[in-house]
């Protein structure tokens, strides 16, 4: 599955957004890395979209080039969620994913991605959220996905997260 699946993302052109899979095997050997070791994963955690210093560079959601190599940019919220999962002992029982898996925004910046971006890639969530329970990080990934809420660890937000994962994890 994870072969044909990374093919596929990194085929795909969703909105305007950035697909990081495309021109980088090692994005797409990472990613299809990633989903192998998490194939039995019962929990899917799904946030909004990949950040610039996050997964556009590293190609796994939710994780920064640093978690992976020690070098490179660190994402806040990468950093977050992985401590978060680590200290609730759930990190293998748990895929991560984003609403959007391709990239809204530049080299520099985020974006909120749009209505047809989140639509464009529902089949790849639809994919990935089968026989899973689907956990919405953020009020766009739960305005879309429903079930689950915790608050995104940005901004403020990661005692809020950490606690709101606990509650949901129960």
């Amino acid at each position: 599955m994870e072969t044909s699946f990374v093919d596929r993302l990194a085929a795909a052109e969703i909105g305007e957004t950035y697909n990081q899979y495309a021109g980088s095997a090692l994005r797409r050997d990472r990613l299809a890395a990633y989903l192998t070791a998490r194939a039995a994963a019962p929990l899917l955690l799904v946030a909004e979209a990949p950040g610039y210093r996050g997964a556009r560079v590293s190609g796994i959601p939710l994780t920064s080039e640093r978690q992976l190599t020690g070098t490179g940019p660190s994402e806040a919220t990468a950093t977050i969620v992985h401590r978060t999962l680590a200290e609730l002992g759930v990190e293998d029982d748990v895929l991560l994913w984003n609403l959007v898996p391709t990239h809204p925004g530049t080299e520099c910046s985020n974006r909120r991605p749009k209505r047809r971006e989140i639509d464009e890639s529902r089949p790849f969530l639809a994919e990935l959220a089968a026989g899973r329970r689907a956990i919405s990080v953020g009020r766009l990934a739960h305005s879309r996905l429903g079930g689950p809420f915790v608050r995104h660890p940005s901004r403020g937000g990661a005692a809020a997260f950490r606690a709101g994962l606990a509650v949901a994890l129960q």
